[in-house]
């Protein structure tokens, strides 16, 4: 079913206030003036190895390691992500390579 023009632009505009409102919430929330509650200061410390997990067990849930390829294209692509990580600091580096390096094993080498 198609949107009429009015749609559209109702729909962009509901988009573009929310990305505005999750991008200014946290100024407002906490200023500068003022310290951080120890709490954000917690959860800004254990969040991200906690998403880093959460990712690294969803990339490896649907992994067939009891069959061909035994989830080597997920294993090669991992490692490669990690040991780019580990040498250059660089999480850009880091996914791109390590994507692209899964998509080449996937559908080229692992046919």
């Amino acid at each position: 079913m198609p949107l009429t023009s009015w749609q559209t632009l109702v729909m962009i505009f509901a988009v573009a206030l929310g990305a505005q409102l999750t991008r200014v919430t946290p100024f407002l929330l906490f200023p500068q003036n003022k310290p951080l509650p120890r709490m954000i200061v917690y959860l800004g410390r254990v969040l991200p190895p906690a998403m880093m997990g959460l990712l690294v067990v969803y990339c490896f849930k649907d992994a067939a390691f009891f069959s061909f390829p035994f989830a080597l294209p997920e294993l090669i692509a991992g490692a490669a992500v990690a040991a780019l990580q580990l040498w250059r600091r660089n999480v850009l580096l880091s996914i791109g390579v390590g994507t692209a390096l899964y998509m080449v094993l996937v559908q080229c080498v692992f046919v």
